[in-house]
């Protein structure tokens, strides 16, 4: 059997937490349209046709504004010198510019092979898409070009089945069963700060980290409090609202996921602190949970 590592790279919002979600055909990722969305890597196990694929969604690769964003760039470079190969996710409707020229520059470092994805041709015609694939061949020598939609999950079969070919020979790093190695609580923290991500504008949700505090079962359902962190006092009562009005429909929309994801009732309970600066300090950082842990 085939067995190995993939790692999902590009610029924020290229889609390739959408990509991972779709092709694990389950949400391990959180989505939303702001930049930078993602923090952390994110591993999804997917056991193919007696294969095993384990993809890594690492954050977007930019032009970072903050410690954290500096870390998030360390990690996608460290994941990127642990894989088999790489998955380059490039937006078919948006322009290359000094962002797409810097995470180039990231991957040609890794020396590893890297497929084209041309993302979002679901919204291309058919002389978009190969005036785009044109354009890219003259920028990296890519060992593969795939014109896909992690939308509508178009070309999945010959993208998966390209990839095995690519692997190494092995045993399965997983048991056949999992499809994430991700905590629990992690996963919970996530959704959390996805609907934050959802529900609130400008600076806040850039601004908001989220830790699960306290997570108990008592037969029935399961008790959960989480900490929503933010810089600045102006943040905390944008993410309160009007009388609790905006936490309660955080709470409600996180609730309705958690219990996907549990399987089981669950009770939420949110308390939003003022941490300043933290984007700006290591220890809290990684405390957090993002970047790299050591640098």
């Amino acid at each position: 059997m085939k067995s190995g590592f993939v790692a999902l790279a590009g610029r924020p919002n290229a889609g390739k937490s959408t990509l991972l979600n779709a092709l694990m055909n389950e949400k391990l990722a959180i989505v939303s349209p702001k930049p930078q969305t993602t923090r952390s890597e994110i591993r999804g196990i997917l056991n193919y046709q007696g294969n095993q694929i384990i993809f890594t969604d690492t954050p977007g690769i930019h032009k970072p504004q903050d410690r954290l964003g500096s870390r998030m760039n360390k990690q996608t470079a460290s994941v990127l010198q642990g894989v088999d190969m790489i998955y380059y996710l490039a937006d078919g409707t948006g322009r290359f510019d000094d962002t797409e020229e810097m995470t180039l520059r990231m991957i040609s470092q890794a020396k590893l092979p890297t497929f084209l994805l041309l993302n979002k041709i679901d919204a291309m015609n058919k002389k978009q898409i190969i005036d785009k694939l044109t354009a890219w061949q003259k920028r990296f020598d890519f060992a593969e070009y795939f014109p896909i939609s992690a939308l509508t999950q178009e070309n999945f079969t010959d993208l998966l089945d390209t990839t095995v070919k690519y692997l190494p020979e092995g045993d399965p790093f997983y048991p056949e069963d999992m499809v994430s190695d991700e905590p629990e609580q992690f996963r919970i923290a996530e959704i959390i700060r996805e609907k934050i991500l959802l529900c609130t504008e400008q600076e806040v949700p850039h601004a908001t980290a989220v830790i699960v505090e306290e997570m108990t079962w008592d037969d029935k359902k399961y008790y959960l409090r989480a900490l929503v962190l933010v810089e600045k006092q102006g943040q905390k009562g944008i993410i309160i609202g009007k009388n609790g009005s905006m936490l309660q429909k955080i709470i409600y929309m996180a609730k309705k996921d958690i219990e996907v994801l549990l399987g089981a009732p669950a009770e939420l309970d949110i308390f939003v602190r003022v941490e300043e600066e933290w984007r700006n300090k290591d220890k809290q950082i990684r405390e957090y949970g993002y970047g790299l842990t050591d640098e």
